[in-house]
């Protein structure tokens, strides 16, 4: 059994790959450091054979991950980076490194994923393309054609860097920015909010639509990172919810 990392800016995911089975995730907010409930639940785990992990994050929580995997299994541990082509995909970048891991390994765990479902009596199209949004501290849009080419991708600030960054800049001073999707805000606040929400779906609309001009197809749009579920009822087009995805991606690794 593999014990599979994903270490991201603000928060820390992990799974159990039994074979090509990949288990259900788990996922913890790790303020700086390997959380407690984490190291608990990890505690309780045996045959751990050996543990892949992907880091964006602080090394201060991979070197703990270093330390426990140490202690607890004695285990290879291996540190996935990108490269320029793997698992069938290939990156567009020219340096790979400046990807970012955990953009690699979503364009493989997309590319990965189940062929999407047939409806009953109607012939299986061909494969399309896919967009691919990770919402989190940042907001990443990477499009991937059928046959693994990288087009390449837009980032923006995550929802919560939009908002904090114009209150920051300006004197603006919000009474609430609960989430509200009225596109129309009555006051500040809401305004702030609807905007911070609407701008990332908007662009992954215009995303989707200069995608399907470009290749005569409009593509299967993959939703992941800690955000997703708050940007997926803004989308008009249909939207596939894949949270664990860098972990489907780490998994063939395994």
């Amino acid at each position: 059994m593999k014990l599979l990392i994903e270490i991201g800016n603000t928060s820390l995911k992990w799974a159990l790959l039994e074979g090509t089975a990949l288990g259900p995730m788990t996922a913890a907010r790790h303020f700086g450091a390997l959380p407690i409930d984490v190291l608990a639940n990890w505690e309780t785990l045996a045959r751990i054979e050996r543990v892949l992990v992907a880091s964006v994050g602080p090394e201060s929580v991979l070197e703990a991950v270093r330390a426990t995997v140490e202690a607890y299994w004695q285990c290879p541990l291996q540190r996935i980076e990108p490269v320029a082509q793997a698992h069938a995909v290939r990156v567009a970048y020219a340096d790979p490194r400046r990807l970012g891991v955990d953009r690699f390994l979503a364009l493989i765990g997309a590319y990965w994923l189940e062929p999407e479902p047939v409806e009953s009596g109607r012939a299986p199209e061909p494969e399309r393309g896919m967009l691919i949004i990770d919402a989190g501290t940042a907001i990443t849009f990477d499009g991937l054609l059928a046959d693994g080419t990288h087009r390449g991708g837009q980032i923006l600030p995550g929802i919560t860097m939009l908002r904090d960054s114009l209150l920051q800049g300006t004197r603006l001073s919000p009474h609430h920015t609960q989430d509200r999707t009225e596109r129309w805000g009555q006051d500040t606040g809401p305004a702030i909010t609807a905007a911070s929400l609407h701008a990332p779906a908007a662009l992954g609309e215009r995303l989707r639509e200069t995608f399907k001009h470009e290749t005569g197809r409009a593509p299967r749009v993959i939703l992941t990172g800690g955000d997703a579920e708050r940007l997926a009822p803004l989308f008009q087009a249909p939207v596939q919810l894949q949270p664990d995805l860098v972990l489907h991606g780490l998994a063939r690794f395994g």
